[in-house]
């Protein structure tokens, strides 16, 4: 007899949400590269769904050389221009220029903490991530005190696109936040 695999409910039945509720949302993630991949996709995601963002991350991913920040950093107006043209990404040139431009101040924080990881985890009780007990999806936060001071943070330092719901839901990307409901299979 086959088992019935849980899931958080948000992410439907298509293979490439729950692939990616499976794989990775709320996955602890430590490393730069792809702290800043989630940086770069979740201000792409302002105003859209999430889904929309995962189907183009191929896109992204070859037009924002491989999340490499120092390459990002170094792109010119050309190359924006050359960016917003491409079909394969959410062509909103003001995101594109802030990607650009948040990728230097991600260079910046990196210099001042070392990391951008320990940038974040210094906005987290005891510098660790938080486990939410979720029974219903209603009981879901749009944001928090922790994205409201991170976002806070990062707008002081010229970070465009990443309000403080973005940062949340960001922070879920990375598993700073673990929001699988209580009983998901893939909660940790």
């Amino acid at each position: 007899m086959a088992t019935t695999v849980q899931r958080c409910p948000w992410c439907g039945e298509d293979p490439l949400y729950t692939q990616y509720h499976d794989e990775e949302w709320g996955k602890q993630v430590k490393d730069d590269k792809t702290l800043f991949e989630f940086l770069i996709l979740e201000s792409a995601q302002a105003g859209l769904s999430w889904i929309t963002i995962l189907r183009r991350r191929d896109g992204y991913r070859k037009l924002f050389a491989d999340f490499d920040v120092e390459k990002v950093a170094q792109f010119t107006s050309e190359d924006i221009d050359r960016i917003v043209l491409d079909p394969a990404i959410i062509r909103h040139k003001g995101k594109i220029e802030a990607a650009v431009s948040n990728a230097n101040i991600f260079i910046t924080i990196q210099r001042e903490f070392g990391s951008f990881y320990n940038y974040l985890y210094q906005f987290l009780p005891n510098q660790q991530p938080i486990l939410n007990n979720i029974k219903t999806m209603k009981d879901v936060a749009l944001e928090s005190d922790e994205s409201k001071l991170i976002a806070k943070d990062l707008k002081k330092r010229g970070v465009k696109f990443f309000g403080s719901t973005i940062c949340y839901a960001y922070m879920q990307a990375v598993g700073m936040v673990n929001d699988h409901l209580i009983n998901c299979d893939f909660r940790d």
